[in-house]
């Protein structure tokens, strides 16, 4: 088992929710790939003193102890529904308390899921430049889905899931293969 360790982070407060869905999918994908151990958060995880948090200190214990995940994860894969052509606000807010050089040089995955696709560039014009800011690898092939790829909140549409296959491909600069490493022998 590896101690490479994947944090997924979604910015959605539904259950079930499509961008959930889409950030575990390629979390999965990741996990049978790379190896990692992996732990998906969304906002009801985080809890409710998020929204009356003015700092870090402000947080309760579980809080806390998902952002700390956040910043000790080797990969994380980032998603977040649409709302008026941007991310949800408690997740901005959850990201807003994130030390400025905490996740400096690490690779991110970014996902985003909205109604059609009028917010298909949310990744590039949102996301990308928030976590430009903090220096993270934001992998080049970002994700972005519709509803028109979701069945009961599991993703069908194969060329959605031939971006999260390229997307994960990419951690491969950083990471190699579970089927190239090298086995110990017993």
């Amino acid at each position: 088992m590896s101690n490479l360790k994947l944090v997924g982070l979604v910015g959605s407060f539904s259950r079930p929710s499509k961008s959930y869905a889409l950030a575990e999918a390629v979390a999965r994908s990741a996990e049978e790939r790379y190896g990692f151990q992996t732990t998906l958060y969304d906002l009801i995880d985080v809890g409710p003193s998020l929204g009356n948090a003015l700092r870090t200190d402000d947080l309760d214990a579980t809080a806390k102890r998902v952002l700390e995940e956040i910043t000790a994860a080797d990969v994380l894969v980032v998603g977040t529904p649409t709302y008026k052509g941007s991310y949800t606000g408690l997740f901005k807010h959850l990201v807003d308390l994130i030390d400025p050089l905490a996740l400096q040089g690490k690779p991110v995955i970014l996902t985003a899921t909205g109604g059609g696709d009028r917010h298909a560039l949310m990744v590039e014009h949102q996301l990308r430049p928030l976590f430009g800011f903090f220096a993270a690898h934001t992998l080049p092939s970002a994700i972005y889905a519709s509803d028109r790829d979701f069945l009961d909140y599991r993703l069908v549409a194969q060329p959605l899931i031939g971006r999260v296959e390229q997307a994960v491909s990419e951690l491969g600069a950083f990471f190699s293969p579970v089927s190239n490493r090298v086995v110990a022998a017993e």
